[in-house]
């Protein structure tokens, strides 16, 4: 085959620095377009990003020529620049330094999108720490619970 082709979705999550509070509502919608942007630089599609006041969810489809970790790296580089300039309240904005990255089958993108719609509603029952640790064990992913909330 003379072309390389692929169609990879990823679901991403990761939290604010000590989970701080600092995703307030008047910044979410226009970080979350920024966020959108910089993946589509990267040629990878955001298909939904959402989250709570401490961390996000994002579904997007992953490029061919770019390895995971340099995509968070540039996406939570780029944001954070972004999100300092909105005003003193997020002058000592940081993320997590880790994160989870999830793969996503087509069948199940409908449900994942839906999932991360409703994060508002969703946090409302179980915490942050509570989710991310399901989601470690539903993919069967090996962890030391010490190094998950540095």
């Amino acid at each position: 085959m003379a072309q390389s082709l692929a169609k990879i979705y990823l679901h991403i999550i990761f939290s604010t620095k000590n989970k701080e509070k600092l995703i307030k509502p008047e910044i979410e919608k226009d970080l979350h377009a920024y966020m959108a942007g910089i993946l589509k630089n990267l040629d990878c599609t955001a298909i939904i990003i959402g989250g709570t006041n401490d961390h996000v969810h994002i579904l997007n489809t992953f490029s061919r020529v770019i390895t995971i970790s340099k995509m968070l790296e540039i996406l939570k580089k780029e944001s954070s620049k972004w999100i300092k300039k909105r005003g003193l309240n997020y002058d000592n904005f940081y993320w997590q330094n880790g994160y989870g990255a999830f793969s996503v089958s087509q069948s199940r993108v409908e449900n994942v999108k839906k999932y991360i719609e409703n994060q508002k509603s969703h946090h409302r029952t179980i915490s942050f720490k509570e989710e991310f640790i399901r989601f470690l064990k539903e993919y069967n992913v090996e962890y030391d619970e010490r190094y998950v909330w540095d």
